[in-house]
């Protein structure tokens, strides 16, 4: 990012876009790496959860009891304490405690147990018989979860990664505040620290509109899923 005189309280609006443009992609770098990790973690821990309770196809009390809890432990803290309270296993894992990887651990951490709770109740949201059917057709059990219950369960399990999207890239202006760089960063640094009041209309504009833009075109997309389906269904 181009520095800015620390003496001076605005940045003009025409250089704006040197810092703004850097820090957009880094955000949606650091968002990138977490939501690959997320859907694939999440979404398969999702799967194993609805599974293994009551309707699922190797329903396994224990199991699904000790993954609830962990999911539930996951999600109970804020992620700015989260954050800090995971560092010496960040610093384990990444050899640091500032920047992209130090922030991309916690927001794993975060994001995995959120988005697999979404996905369980987008396939408990299911009729019994979904499943029931695929038990019938003779079905293996991956191909009742991914031509049955995915399937089925699809438009939801997209909004709910539009959901996730959202939350990790609020999570990364948190994420700010340990140097992580991006949008975050850049309103703590030059918007809070240096007084920067530009910067700071910049980048909460610049998140309402990146906000809305997702979820509108999430929105659309979900809407296009169900019309597909309910045109397979009829």
């Amino acid at each position: 990012m181009k520095p800015v005189d620390v003496m001076s309280q605005d940045t003009p609006w025409s250089q704006i876009h040197t810092l703004m443009l850097p820090a957009y992609l880094e955000t949606w770098l650091m968002v990138g790496i977490v939501m690959l990790f997320v859907v694939t973690l999440g979404g398969l821990l999702g799967i194993v959860l609805f599974n293994t309770s009551k309707r699922g196809l190797f329903a396994q009390p224990g199991v699904n009891h000790a993954l609830s809890w962990l999911v539930n432990m996951g999600r109970s803290l804020p992620f700015l304490v989260l954050m800090a309270a995971i560092i010496p296993f960040t610093f384990w894992l990444t050899g640091t405690t500032i920047g992209i990887p130090a922030a991309v651990i916690p927001m794993i951490v975060a994001g995995t147990p959120f988005f697999a709770r979404l996905v369980e109740n987008a396939l408990r949201e299911l009729p019994a018989d979904v499943t029931a059917v695929g038990l019938v057709s003779g079905g293996s059990t991956w191909q009742i979860i991914s031509r049955a219950q995915i399937s089925e369960a699809l438009p939801a399990i997209v909004a709910a990664i539009v959901l996730n999207l959202i939350s990790m890239i609020e999570y990364s202006a948190i994420a700010g505040t340990i140097g992580a760089g991006g949008i975050g960063y850049l309103a703590v640094v030059y918007g809070y620290q240096r007084f920067d009041n530009h910067i700071m209309i910049a980048t909460i504009v610049v998140l309402i509109v990146t906000i809305q833009l997702i979820q509108f075109i999430g929105d659309r997309l979900v809407a296009s899923l169900q019309h597909a389906k309910g045109t397979h269904s009829s």
